[in-house]
């Protein structure tokens, strides 16, 4: 029996020991009313024995060990036992939660972090008379029985030596439960064979020689040097083994230029020879106006594990934005996976590395992370590696951050956090175990903080001693971690002196033969195709060299398309209002209609699929459509159930995916860019909610999107897709800033287009994916023009013909009667068309240009030669004169015709600050302004 008084209990926290009895089934029945308070009701029994059937796979540890029948082992107990018992649980707690605060991080000893209060035995009212009592530890994944004194010396030598474990944030109990046992199992300790303790040694070791090497013979030459945290290189060479081990085939890195030049040469075995060469800035022919610095520069490589295991290893490009590659790394993890038929998400792996300022510092980390478990985004979990150097330039982290962490953004996604000692190298294997069966076995993310220092200044050029004195007298007196662990292995007889000075000598023989092999050879660097593997067949370079394709689709097929669109299971309900829309498709065939763009675009999409080819669709609200046009999800009004026609047309028919995306922009076009690099064959559409929020993705539009080709000679054909036009929405909700676009138009580098019917739509999105020629399209979707009276397409506009990149006058008969040819693009051509036949002008030509980049002169020459008696021609936008296309297509009318032919004329709206007025009855004044202008005459 159990008696207690208040006093008894004191020190134990009510709800803890409720909980803790209530776990362990351990059975109060006889408690006094000072007892019975700590409870919700007066004499409430807690059920005694085995845990159910159906409960946890890992079980919580608890106060006491089980007895052989699975019932508690304790039935009658002392109760000061029992309370102190309790603290003892309570300690234990509180080491796995708070431990890490005094895990010796800092190889420079520099930290000076007080550990918490709750880690001191005081605190939970033991004394020095208690050290030795014998407790239960079956709360621990350890023996079932120690002394209070080889409890703490279990608790320090597991949370608080050269790791620091962060998962009690966890709430999923057997995620925490399998936490707890990795790490106690070992005291977090790795018992290393002396084979992988050698192979340390010699990862370290060419680390080291690496960066003296290029230090002496580039000397001032930037190269971001990995000195001070040149347990990276073994880390990441036992990560590939570990996951390897665990079924991983790919792994697909993403990284800052922190080390980017070791982490090539000696983890994906760049050769030395074309990394001295860049160093030495050869076939400067071969770059000019384009390539990038060196350490900016992805690669790819296969490698064979100690162990046999076979791993294709692929470091993505990335600009010094540091973290924007992150995205760019998950859609090409994604669509690889994709390609594998890699449900599991256990064959490829992305392993991101970050610096400690950036993780905490650039949004676009906090974005990716969100993706970790969604639907369409998710990659089956992301091992991310911090490279902490403690500081970020000559930022120190009292600075750059808020939080005791810089991992701290990642305890909102519940993400298991291993702080290790960089300068203790079997530390940093252990969690790099931990870390790999955690990512296979749970599919998510988790982070090795790496601490660590940075040797030199942020590049070799800087003097860091101007801003951080005291760090880098530290710094200067302390040894590589090469000699501490070599001299840690000497004293434990592992390895000899003359072993060590060995594979270092080896190694800078290496790099002096390498050196000596360039020198001899031919200057110049053999450049790395980018079109092999998934990419053999297709190409980049300028538009002259694309090959046009059919992109018409035989009528039969359409139909087939339109019917399978207005098809769903038969215990599927469909709102009746979307039901109408969708069998209104089907009159389409019957009563050969004209249809509205949402058809068109679903028609190009199942036509594109049925070719064998995938379709993916990201972006916020694209399911339906922000502007409730597409509806390529149907939702059963009654479960909630969802089907998507699209996906289920034909048997065999290539992957139809659309996926709501978070609320983010440059995540998920970073994701879809990434995505498209790893599946040329598919179409790959990131759709924005209204196109001007694709400013949020202005870093991956600038840096991949439409320079990767010259800089990395990497393509892509990935679609984006922003709604435009001027409807007196306000500024947010008008421009898809196609000025901007515009002006990084150069050498053929993306397409940029706004259409303005649907069957141009459909042969476009066509035209992207069955031509061989990949670039970035772009383009300037309608709003209203959605469910525009006029701007609509048959099946017979499908069925025939392609893509016009310009559209000619042809709805005047008499061409010869033309006196002006307007030019303009996108939704404007209504407005001018609705004008015209207001006003009743049969003078005025409407040319509308639907590919603006790359440029189509020989198109609108002919549409305007087709008018031979016309003197003017006029360039008409809706978008203010600083926006839009005018300052783009200025320079090149005005060559077309400034000397020679009709005169030039611009109209638009005057130059203004903010895209668009938020008034409707001013945009309505505007625009009436902007037509009357176009018709009359300057200033009219």
């Amino acid at each position: 029996m159990v008696h207690a008084t208040s006093s008894m209990l004191h020190g134990i926290n009510a709800h803890y020991l409720e909980d803790v009895l209530r776990q362990y089934r351990l059975d109060p029945t006889s408690v006094e009313p000072s007892w019975r308070a700590f409870f919700e009701g007066e004499g409430r029994e807690l059920v005694q024995g085995p845990a159910p059937a159906d409960g946890p796979r890992f079980r919580p540890r608890g106060l006491f060990a089980a007895g052989g029948d699975g019932k508690a082992g304790v039935q009658e107990v002392d109760l000061e036992l029992l309370t102190a018992q309790v603290r003892v649980v309570q300690l234990i707690d509180a080491y796995r939660a708070h431990g890490h605060f005094k895990a010796a991080l800092d190889p420079l000893g520099l930290s000076r972090r007080g550990a918490p209060i709750e880690l001191d035995p005081w605190y939970w009212g033991f004394t020095e008379a208690d050290m030795d009592q014998t407790f239960s530890t079956a709360a621990l994944f350890g023996p079932q029985s120690m002394t209070l004194r080889e409890v703490i010396a279990f608790l320090e030598d597991t949370y608080a030596r050269s790791i620091g474990a962060e998962f009690m944030h966890i709430n999923d109990a057997e995620v925490q439960a399998w936490l707890q046992e990795r790490c106690e199992r070992t005291r977090n300790h790795c018992d290393l064979d002396r084979a992988t303790q050698i192979f340390i040694v010699e990862q370290l070791a060419a680390a080291e020689a690496f960066e003296q090497f290029l230090h002496v013979k580039y000397r001032g030459k930037k190269r971001f040097s990995l000195e001070g945290a040149e347990a990276l290189i073994p880390m990441l060479a036992l990560l590939v083994e570990e996951t390897a081990r665990r079924g991983v085939s790919d792994v697909v890195m993403g990284m800052a230029h922190r080390g980017r030049l070791n982490v090539l040469a000696n983890i994906f075995g760049k050769n030395r020879r074309a990394i001295f060469g860049e160093f030495d800035d050869m076939g400067a022919e071969d770059q000019l106006g384009r390539g990038d610095v060196k350490y900016h520069l992805g690669y790819s490589s296969d490698q064979v594990t100690r162990f046999g295991h076979r791993v294709h290893l692929s470091l993505t490009c990335n600009p010094s934005h540091l973290e924007a590659v992150n995205p760019v790394v998950e859609g090409r993890v994604r669509a690889k996976q994709d390609r594998f038929a890699d449900s599991d998400r256990t064959r490829c792996l992305p392993v991101l590395i970050h610096g400690d300022a950036a993780f905490p510092g650039q949004g676009l980390v906090s974005e990716t992370l969100n993706l970790m478990g969604l639907e369409g985004y998710s990659t089956g979990g992301t091992i991310h590696i911090i490279v902490n150097n403690q500081i970020g330039f000559t930022t120190v982290p009292e600075d750059s951050r808020s939080s005791p962490y810089c991992t701290d953004i990642a305890k909102m996604n519940e993400v298991p956090i291993f702080h290790v000692n960089g300068e203790d190298p079997e530390a940093v294997a252990q969690v790099v175990r931990i870390a790999a069966e955690f990512r296979q076995t749970f599919h998510r993310d988790v982070i090795i903080d790496m601490y660590c220092f940075r040797r030199y200044g942020h590049n070799e050029g800087d003097e860091p001693a101007f801003t951080q004195p005291l760090m880098y007298q530290a710094i200067d007196a302390h040894p590589p971690v090469l000699k501490s662990y070599a001299t840690q292995l000497e004293t434990s007889g592992l390895i000899t002196t003359d072993e060590v000075a060995g594979i270092a000598e080896a190694q800078q023989r290496m790099l002096e033969e390498e050196l000596e092999e360039l020198h001899k050879g031919p200057n110049g660097k053999k450049l790395e195709s980018a079109f092999e593997g998934v990419w053999s067949g297709y190409h980049g370079g300028p538009l002259s060299t694309a090959v046009e394709v059919p992109t018409a689709v035989p009528r039969e097929r359409l139909e087939a398309i339109l019917k399978g669109l207005a098809t769903w299971p038969d215990d599927f309900q469909v709102n009746p209002k979307i039901e109408r829309l969708v069998r209104g498709r089907e009159k389409i065939v019957t009563d050969n209609q004209a249809f509205d763009w949402g058809t068109g675009e679903l028609l190009a999409y199942g036509a594109l699929v049925l070719d064998g080819h995938p379709v993916r669709i990201s972006g916020q609200d694209v399911r339906r459509g922000t502007f409730s046009h597409r509806h390529a999800v149907l939702t059963d009004p009654t479960s909630g159930r969802q089907y998507t026609p699209l996906a289920n047309l034909s048997p065999d028919q290539a992957r139809f995916e659309i996926y709501n995306s978070p609320l983010s922009e440059a995540a998920v076009l970073g994701f879809e860019y990434g995505y498209a690099m790893d599946t040329p064959e598919a179409l790959v559409i990131w759709e924005a909610q209204f196109g001007d929020f694709v400013n949020g993705a202005q870093v991956i539009i600038d840096q991949f999107i439409v320079a990767s080709e010259d800089k990395w000679r990497r393509n892509s054909g990935v679609v984006l897709l922003l709604p435009h036009g001027y409807e007196g929405q306000g500024p947010e909700h008008s421009s898809g800033r196609v000025e901007r676009f515009l002006q990084m138009c150069a050498e053929d580098n993306i397409q940029v287009c706004n259409v303005t019917t649907p069957g141009q739509m459909f042969h476009l999105l066509r035209r992207q994916v069955l031509r061989k020629w990949r670039k970035p399209l772009v383009v300037m979707t309608p709003k209203s023009l959605l469910r525009h009276k006029r701007a609509t397409s048959t099946l017979s506009d499908l069925a025939e013909g392609g893509f016009e990149r310009v559209i000619p006058e042809r709805l005047l008969e008499d061409a010869a009667a033309v006196q002006r040819v307007v030019l303009c693009s996108g939704k404007v051509y209504y407005d001018l068309l609705e004008r015209r036949e207001a006003t009743g002008d049969t003078a005025t030509a409407l040319v509308r240009v639907e590919e603006l980049y790359p440029f189509p002169e020989a198109d609108i020459r002919a549409a305007v030669a087709a008018h031979p008696n016309a003197t003017e021609v006029v360039w008409c936008q809706e978008e203010p004169e600083n926006m839009g296309s005018y300052y783009f297509m200025f320079p090149r009318l005005y060559r077309m015709y400034g000397a020679t032919g009709p005169s030039l004329r611009w109209e638009s709206r005057a130059a203004s600050a903010s895209p668009a007025t938020g008034s409707p009855t001013a945009h309505s004044i505007e625009q009436a302004d902007l037509l009357d202008r176009v018709f009359g005459k300057r200033g009219a």
